[in-house]
Order: structure tokens, then sequence, then C-alpha cells
């Protein structure tokens, strides 16, 4: 307490011309309409530029959030575009070829076969011949082995190892993953595989030397398998060139999908997948 008083003696000439200083300003205030005007004036705008400020700062720390969800969105308006787009496809081919025998919403029962859950990639590798990618959902969100996967602009790959809130997803960028595709708009189809190195091209191969196709055509998944429906982007024609034995060609593509920057992906969940592969092996076994 003395060392507070001793303190405040000490300064007793600063503490009493900053008391005069606040008695003049509340005097000046008080009795003086312009010079209140301006104070008002100027607290306004000092408090503005506080607010202002402020507000950019959060604003900048929500970013993050607000990115993720925006991401999220798009990635759900991507998936159903793609559901609508082969709705309308294969609803227009029957109004074509209508047959009574058939139910009206046959093409619909179909289609409502596949599921899109949305997940997002918490870790993926790039720099090996064999890459995987971490989800952050597992069997407790519905995910199970064998669902493929999209990004918003293609094909990712496919889940592998399911545990309750965590999968693994073997990615396009693995040398032990073949996935069936075609050039968008004909029936010719072929394996698309990864050789490594450059991460934005993969191979199409196996396609017979009379298919008709031009470099910049895009490929799609073909829908031959019971993991991916047919029409989903994979990538673009960059080059092509015959294979050893001169009957097929190799379809160098560059891949649509950006796996440097995958973010909110998509997984795709086929109800009647186990029953086809369960007739296909069945018939295999015969």
């Amino acid at each position: 307490m003395q060392k507070l008083l001793a303190f405040l003696m000490s300064k007793r000439h600063w503490i009493l011309f900053v008391l005069c200083e606040l008695i003049s300003f509340v005097l000046i205030y008080r009795n003086n309409a312009y010079q209140r005007n301006m104070m008002l004036t100027s607290a306004n705008v000092i408090a503005g530029s506080i607010s202002s400020l402020s507000g950019a700062v959060f604003s900048y720390l929500d970013l993050q959030k607000v990115n993720q969800e925006l991401l999220e969105h798009n990635g759900i308006l991507e998936m159903e575009v793609l559901r609508l787009r082969e709705q309308l496809k294969e609803l227009s081919l029957d109004t074509v070829n209508f047959n009574p025998a058939f139910p009206e919403d046959t093409v619909f029962a179909l289609k409502s076969a596949y599921e899109f859950i949305t997940v997002r990639a918490i870790n993926n590798s790039t720099t090996y011949l064999n890459n995987y990618i971490t989800l952050n959902k597992g069997s407790a969100d519905g995910l199970r082995p064998d669902m493929g996967v999209v990004s918003p602009h293609g094909v990712v790959g496919i889940v592998m190892t399911v545990r309750e809130h965590y999968s693994v997803v073997i990615s396009l960028l693995n040398t032990k993953l073949n996935i069936s595709c075609k050039v968008k708009g004909t029936d010719f189809s072929g394996p698309l595989s990864w050789k490594g190195g450059d991460v934005a091209y993969a191979y199409l191969e196996e396609l017979p030397t009379h298919a008709v196709f031009e470099v910049g055509d895009t490929i799609v998944t073909s829908g031959n398998s019971a993991i991916f429906p047919p029409g989903i982007m994979a990538g673009t024609v960059d080059s092509y060139s015959k294979q050893r034995d001169d009957n097929f060609y190799s379809l160098k593509v560059r891949l649509a999908t950006d796996f440097y920057s995958l973010s909110v992906l998509c997984a795709i969940r086929n109800d009647a997948q186990e029953e086809q592969w369960k007739i296909e092996q069945e018939v295999m076994e015969e």
C-alpha cells in the first residue's frame, strides 16, 4: 500500500494534468454544440473503423468453414446432375423404343440403386507407385468395400478397406487399379490405368483399331462393372498410339481429377452390386 501511495505521489503532476484535461473535455462537450458534434462524429468514425476491422478478421477466420460447405454442396450438386443426366438419357431411349412389357418406372428404379455419400479426403498420397486416400467416414456412415469414389470433376478410385469411422481408397494413381472406361459416344471400352510418373495422365488400353475417336474426346466410365455407373468423367484423350500387337490402341488420357487438391468427394453405393456379382459368379462356376 505504501509503495502504491509513493508511486501516486511521484506521479501527482501527471495525474493532475490528466484530470484537468478530462474536466476540460467534459466542459467543452457540455457547453459547445459544435465541439460536441465533432466529438460524436469522430467517435462514430473510430467505432465504425474498429467494427469494420473486426468484421473483416472474423470473416477471414470463417472462410475455411464457408469454403468447406460450398465444396460439399458443389459435390452433391455435381452428383445430382450426373444422376439426372443419366435418367434423362435412359428415359429418352425408353420413349423412342417404347415396350409395354416394361413398367414406366423401370429406368428410375434402376437408377435409384445408386446412392451418393459425401465424404472428405483427410490423407492422400501421390508420390508412390501405389497411392491411397483416407476418408473421414466409414461403415457407420454407410461405406463399404468396392464402392466407387469420385470428385466433382471425375473418377478418383475405389474403396478398399472400411472401419467404423474411416475408410481407405485405392487411388486411380495406383498401378494395381484398372477401371473400365470408354470413349464417350462409343461402345468400345478398355481398362484405364496409371503407369506411374506424371499424376496428370493415365492410359486407356485394349481399344480396337476400328474404334473411332479423336484427340480431345471425353473418356467416361463404361458401366461394365457394378462399381461405377456409366458416364462418369475420367478425362480427355491427349494422344494415342498402337500397342505392340497393332490390333489395339493405347490412349494417353489427361485425367479430369486434380489429385493434388482432393477435398470433398462422393462415394457411390450400388445396392444391386452384391446381387450382380453373385449371379455372375454362379455363371462362372458352372
